[in-house]
């Protein structure tokens, strides 16, 4: 029997390797923080630093597993924040109704970008160049390049408003029971075909430290002010796209249609349909990212979301995205928001110049593109 080697273990537990890079990641600015990176008060910040880029990955993720790419969401994200911002402060909209306004353009554009691409063939590529361009243009004509501001209250609640400890210690109770009850029936269906069914201790280890790491998360957070509602937004997408993705007809479309498209339309599936989907989901992401964003700033600002689209496409390829489409998870392109948000707050921390923050987030982004190519081989 062969060992395996370092690229096929590197391929195996790629989640493991990003949850150790991000621990020496932690214990390395906490080192020269001295402790100050890892306390509750930074932590809370840091994820709600990372929630807008997380929103944002959520979307893309699926667009990179469809085999394509949008480089307009950071624009879009500004240019939706912004409408936003104007909605509440020039026309007193009510919270309820500015939201729904916000997605529903965002899924007009997303639309539109999915429309180009999938039925009138022009490359992502450029569609995403030209809405870059063009949002942010848009942006700066209806805000005179101003920033606007003061929002409403209850709109600033949306990124900067905290759950009640007594809701945070029932949402850890309640993520717990939800992993339980998975588990549970993901040995059922195991064993209703017939597959081999892994150790009842292990799948029992596994739950407990889940339920540890909740538990943690939540107290430590708590010990602040408790679970920022940004990163309660964060979590509900993530179990909503997670079983879309794995769960569904149109979520196992995405990967059909990103590993061979051909072969997928030859199969009868609406490869075109697929693809404006999931463009119209982007667009959605950005309306949602564009209004925590607004409300973390409490206004809406004409830079709002510049290089956006860069974070966003690092989580996913650092995540363990397939820059060739077909393969990819919604927790992985958390992860890699999480890495990149961490980068950002501990060098901030650390006072370092812009330009080595740059170099540091590109050089990143470069290695993870170069892990995918090297374990994954020609395809």
């Amino acid at each position: 029997m062969t060992r395996p080697s370092i690229k096929q273990l590197f391929s195996r537990y790629k989640l493991m390797a990003l949850l150790i890079a991000i621990a020496l990641i932690w214990a390395f600015f906490s080192w020269k923080t001295e402790g100050g990176f890892l306390t509750p008060r930074n932590l809370s910040n840091l994820l709600r630093q990372m929630s807008v880029t997380g929103i944002l990955a959520c979307g893309m993720v699926l667009v990179i597993i469809a085999g394509e790419i949008d480089l307009s969401v950071g624009s879009l994200l500004g240019l939706l924040g912004g409408a936003a911002a104007i909605l509440n402060v020039n026309y007193q909209l009510p919270l309820a109704l500015n939201v729904v306004l916000v997605l529903l353009l965002g899924l007009l554009c997303g639309l539109f970008n999915g429309y180009l691409t999938a039925y009138r063939g022009i490359p992502s590529f450029i569609v995403g160049l030209g809405g870059m361009l063009a949002f942010r243009g848009i942006l700066l004509g209806i805000t005179g390049g101003l920033t606007i501001a003061p929002v409403s209250d209850d709109l600033v609640y949306l990124g900067q408003g905290y759950l009640p400890t007594q809701a945070g210690l029932v949402l850890v109770i309640g993520l717990f029971i939800l992993t339980v009850v998975l588990t549970w029936q993901r040995r059922n269906s195991r064993t209703r075909y017939g597959l081999p069914l892994p150790a009842l201790w292990r799948d029992g280890v596994k739950v407990l430290l889940i339920g540890l790491l909740l538990f943690g998360f939540v107290r430590t957070l708590n010990s602040y002010d408790g679970v920022p509602v940004p990163v309660l937004l964060l979590l509900a997408l993530l179990g909503l796209f997670s079983y879309m993705s794995t769960q569904t007809v149109f979520g196992r479309r995405i990967y059909s249609v990103g590993s061979n498209m051909e072969a997928t339309r030859f199969s009868g599936v609406n490869v075109q349909a697929i693809k404006l989907g999931v463009f119209g989901i982007m667009g959605m992401m950005c309306a949602l990212a564009g209004l925590v964003n607004t409300a973390r700033l409490a206004a809406g600002s004409p830079s709002a979301g510049n290089m956006g689209e860069l974070d966003a496409i690092a989580a996913c390829f650092i995540g363990g995205t397939s820059m060739r489409g077909g393969s990819g998870t919604i927790y992985g392109a958390l992860i890699g928001a999480l890495v990149m948000a961490s980068l950002d707050n501990g060098m901030s921390m650390l006072d370092v110049g812009t330009y080595w923050q740059m170099i540091v987030k590109g050089s990143i982004l470069m290695l993870a593109v170069w892990v995918d190519v090297s374990t994954r081989g020609n395809r």
